[in-house]
């Protein structure tokens, strides 16, 4: 075993510790001194683990598996194009792409209070997820391909109302798609689906790394976002009613086979997460 230390995020003095790689001398050093040795181990051993000795946590591969599950889930809910997709959509089309940006800003914001929520409830049945989680990642995988049927199946262009000719504020905008997001209740259902699908934040978590969590969430909405009003602006001229079903029927698809894709997965004991 090579050694040495390192700082995790909370505390100095820390020792890291990985097999022998061929080619390090006894200093744990490549005779290639120009490349950094920690940095051409990660690339080469990414099943590597480098345990705090104070708070024994995984550091880096703790961090990158939250924020690639948070990314995910904020993703996730923001895709489907229901009453708020369809107004940030519209507001793009008829007032311009930032007020488009801000209608998503303003449902991000809501999702991330349900987020906070379903994390909230959920943290006080640690030990029952912990013993049970077979059982809730299949129950979120169904309740995921569920969600994205129900996608798939529905019509957008009915939430569509006559565009207002007054832009309003950007603020306006926020809070508008603000209450319109909150108004649903029902995300929290969907929420405990991902949560129990992806088993985010499970048991032993650090404030640091609950606190990433949801800030992954909310970047994996914001991108969300950034993107479809970029791109609903860049084709407005050949975007119609046509295309938005058209979005929704390829995001409900999506949902279902990344849904499906675990369920298989978590029947035959595997983890794709």
């Amino acid at each position: 075993m090579v050694s040495g230390s390192y700082a995790c995020f909370f505390h100095g003095g820390i020792r890291w510790s990985f097999p022998t790689v061929p080619g390090w001398d006894k200093y744990g050093t490549f005779p290639d001194y120009r490349i950094n040795p920690i940095e051409k181990t990660l690339r080469t051993y990414d099943c590597l683990i480098k345990k705090c000795d104070i708070c024994d946590m995984n550091q880096i591969g703790t961090i990158l598996d939250i924020l690639i599950k948070g990314f995910a889930i904020g993703v996730i809910v923001s895709a489907p194009l229901g009453p708020v997709g369809v107004l940030c959509i519209q507001r793009t089309l008829n007032k311009g792409r930032w007020y488009g940006f801000v209608t998503g800003l303003g449902a991000s914001l809501s999702d991330i209070a349900y987020a906070l929520l379903t994390g909230y409830g959920m943290s006080f049945i640690f030990d029952y997820i912990d013993k049970n989680i077979f059982y809730l990642q299949l129950l979120g995988s169904i309740m995921l391909l569920v969600f994205g049927i129900y996608t798939f199946r529905s019509n957008p262009v009915k939430s569509i109302r006559p565009a207002s000719t007054n832009k309003g504020s950007y603020f306006h905008n926020f809070v508008t798609a603000f209450a319109v997001t909150l108004s649903n209740p029902l995300i929290i259902f969907l929420f405990i689906g991902l949560f129990a699908r992806f088993a985010f934040l499970q048991p032993g978590v650090l404030l640091f790394e609950t606190i990433t969590g949801y800030l992954a969430i909310a970047i994996g909405a914001l991108v969300w976002w950034f993107g479809i009003t970029f791109f609903v602006n860049k084709v407005r001229k050949k975007f119609n009613l046509r295309g938005i079903w058209i979005l929704n029927r390829i995001i409900g698809s999506i949902v279902m086979l990344v849904s499906a894709v675990g369920l298989v997965y978590t029947l035959l004991g595997e983890s794709i997460y």
